[in-house]
């Protein structure tokens, strides 16, 4: 994977529906859907840390564990500490909400995982809480997605950690596709702390599928 940052810029900003001018994110990798996790250094980093809850205790899960301690390291080396120690950490809420079995806090637990990089001295809260378990869209076998409105009614802030009031904050997450979940949670957030900062950090954004062109003009002779 690569050792920097990019921006989401005016070129790719258009392969996020829902992220617009004024929206600041950033990504480390390139995730392929729908090639597999051999296709990429990103795309198997991404399956092992989406592995579900329920492999826990098999010979799969270790994977998991090492793709959260995977992450974690990506991030502290693109990311300056400068910022990570001054910036505000939101893990974006999983699909399932605490005590649910399939519930995943697998963003929040690399974002410990960064403070335990930088002697503990990183600013995590999980802000946002998911009202009610929803089935991620991939797995709904197709259908409307939810708009960043109808994701950010299901979201409420945790009050308890609203102070210290943040200078910055920086919503974690390991994959961009539409952008919906991130202007969800940026909506709550603004309504929360107006004026302050905020940004969206992914371990990688998912890149649009491509066309061979050799298939393409088989297709075309055919």
């Amino acid at each position: 994977m690569p050792l920097r940052l990019s921006q989401v810029d005016e070129l790719i900003r258009p392969d996020h529906f829902y992220l617009a001018e004024g929206d600041e994110c950033y990504f480390i990798g390139e995730y392929s859907a729908r090639q597999g996790y051999a296709y990429s250094a990103t795309n198997q980093l991404i399956f092992n840390l989406k592995k579900k809850p329920h492999l826990r205790g098999t010979p799969q899960w270790p994977h998991k564990l090492e793709a959260i301690r995977t992450a974690a390291r990506q991030f502290a080396k693109c990311i300056s500490a400068e910022w990570l120690h001054k910036a505000t950490l939101v893990p974006m809420p999983p699909s399932r909400v605490k005590g649910d079995p399939g519930y995943d806090d697998r963003v929040y637990r690399i974002l410990r995982e960064i403070g335990t990089l930088l002697d503990g001295n990183v600013d995590v809260r999980e802000l946002l809480i998911q009202n009610e378990s929803i089935e991620p869209f991939h797995e709904r076998g197709g259908g409307r997605r939810p708009t960043p409105e109808e994701i950010a009614e299901n979201y409420h802030l945790d009050d308890t950690l609203r102070n210290p009031p943040p200078s910055i904050i920086g919503i974690f997450d390991d994959v961009l596709t539409t952008g919906s979940h991130f202007k969800g949670a940026k909506l709550v957030l603004e309504d929360a702390f107006p004026g302050t900062r905020i940004v969206g950090v992914f371990l990688a954004r998912r890149v649009p599928e491509t066309v061979d062109v050799e298939d393409l003009f088989m297709n075309l002779d055919g």
